[in-house]
């Protein structure tokens, strides 16, 4: 429950938007957005000590946003940072709070709700590589 208050947080801050969490018999369903899902693929390389991002758009807000990276490595077990922002000249502008380590999986790492808007995905090294890194993050979001 901390980690899913501290995500909450995060992607409060990071995109103005409110989390909540709450008892299944105190709640009531979410509706879904009216918007189609949008599912989008990022793939590049992670030089050690550096990083590498990807812009997407947003066009509903209050739409569901989830971020997976689906592969990295060798080594396939290998920690990477992770993280959503918002472009800045050729980078990616993340809060501090925003910024995750992960392990390439099938599941969400990043998720929250996102205003309509431009933001990006960055995929970074996490002070742990001793080569090169080959990554795969998909973005879903309405």
């Amino acid at each position: 429950m901390k980690h899913l208050s501290s995500l909450c947080l995060l992607f409060s801050a990071l995109l103005g938007t409110a989390c909540t969490t709450s008892n299944a018999a105190s709640s009531a369903l979410p509706t879904a957005p009216s918007g189609s899902l949008s599912t989008e693929a990022f793939s590049g390389t992670v030089d050690v000590g550096g990083s590498d991002s990807h812009t997407f758009s947003v066009n509903l807000s209050g739409g569901q946003l989830n971020v997976i990276l689906t592969a990295a490595g060798p080594p396939t077990t290998i920690y990477m940072g992770l993280g959503v922002g918002t472009p800045a000249g050729s980078s990616c502008s993340l809060l501090s709070s925003s910024q995750v380590l992960a392990q390439a999986g099938t599941t969400a790492q990043l998720s929250g709700t996102a205003n309509a808007g431009t933001y990006c995905v960055a995929v970074f090294d996490a002070g742990n590589q001793t080569a090169q890194i080959a990554y795969s993050v998909t973005v879903t979001h309405y």
